[in-house]
């Protein structure tokens, strides 16, 4: 019997079907923004594999990456742990604690060097030589250079893995830096937000296990699939916006009719991720829905931007005058500006994913 069972061997000893595996896979190819014929080499991909062991890292976060995972609906946290990964070191998920975490974390290593996905969530601490944030004896910065270096990919999971995130704002007395501040040998993925999506954490996953290699990345390493569109983009509100139809305050007539939200600080039109049609908690509503503007929290440096609710131009060219009507008109130029880069990301990714997939056919 072999040490490692594939996935296709677990799912049917679970009672699972083929054709269960099918519509899995077809989910998984329409959410990576791949051809619908993929889903057929996912499936027959995914059935011969081993689950993909993963360690992962939590250093100055507040958990709420982890949270925001447990609340995964496609796949849900049980889906991905008993049927695509193994997820080998945990802190907070893990029922070990003290010394036998630790050496079921350096079990893994051993066993999967070069194959194992190294999940970091929170900034690492470089102030004091890392003594400002320590685990077993060890500061996060050199367990992060340990992990790394026998890692077959590194995913930056929440703005502060990804940028640096609260922990790095200013005044930064820890000397918080990003995961791909420090580790510049391995391929690096950011999954930012805060939280991030938590299908956004499960699908770069799930990518990783059925192709062996990680998806399209754009200019911030973050997968095209889930940051290929602005929230604006794809915002319900847009056609407000379009009309020039703002919310002026929170409980004004126009908010109430749904208006857009420009004017009360969104940045929505500066804002990489797929809120807007992911959404959270099983699809219910995503915060804008919920009557408040984008914070921008999947984009470096947001919480150092200027105020939350001023219009966006006045906070992303630090002009107060630009507040009012000039402030909407140079939001508008924005927003068509970002729709056509959206447009023209989404194209590329597309046919990055046709090209692999007719190679993966030839």
């Amino acid at each position: 019997m072999r040490d490692r069972e594939t996935i296709g061997e677990g799912l049917a000893r679970r009672g699972l079907s083929r054709r269960a595996l099918l519509r899995y896979s077809a989910w998984l190819a329409s959410l990576m923004a791949l051809p619908p014929t993929a889903s057929r080499v996912m499936a027959e991909t995914l059935a011969d594999k081993p689950r993909q062991p993963v360690i992962w890292l939590s250093f100055q976060e507040c958990t709420g990456c982890t949270e925001s995972l447990t609340r995964s609906f496609s796949p849900t946290l049980e889906d991905l742990i008993f049927d695509l990964i193994s997820l080998d070191y945990h802190e907070t998920l893990m029922a070990a604690s003290g010394a036998p975490a630790e050496a079921a974390m350096e079990a893994s290593r051993e066993a999967n060097k070069g194959k194992y996905v190294l999940v970091v969530d929170g900034s690492v601490a470089t102030g004091l030589e890392g003594a400002y944030s320590t685990n077993a004896g060890k500061t996060n910065l050199a367990t992060l250079a340990e992990l790394a270096a026998d890692a077959a990919a590194v995913l930056g999971v929440g703005t502060c893995a990804a940028f640096g995130g609260l922990p790095m704002a200013d005044p930064n007395p820890t000397g918080a830096k990003s995961v791909g501040d420090i580790v510049k040998d391995k391929p690096v993925v950011n999954i930012p937000g805060c939280p991030p999506i938590p299908e956004a954490i499960a699908g770069t996953i799930a990518y990783f296990v059925t192709f062996g290699r990680l998806p399209d990345l754009d200019h911030l390493n973050r997968p095209m699939a889930f940051f290929g569109d602005s929230i604006h983009d794809r915002c319900y509100r847009r056609t407000f916006y379009d009309q020039g139809k703002f919310a002026k305050s929170f409980d004004d007539e126009g908010a109430r009719k749904g208006w857009c939200l420009y004017e009360l600080g969104c940045k929505g039109p500066v804002t990489w991720n797929a809120c807007a049609t992911l959404k959270w908690n099983a699809a219910t509503s995503f915060p804008i829905q919920s009557g408040h503007g984008c914070l921008g929290c999947s984009e470096p440096g947001f919480w150092d931007r200027g105020g939350f609710y001023q219009p966006l131009s006045a906070a992303v060219m630090g002009n107060p005058a630009l507040i009012g009507g000039a402030a909407v008109a140079a939001g508008a130029a924005f927003g068509a500006a970002s729709a056509v880069q959206a447009r023209k990301k989404r194209a590329a990714a597309q046919a990055a994913a046709k090209q692999a997939e007719e190679g993966r056919q030839g």
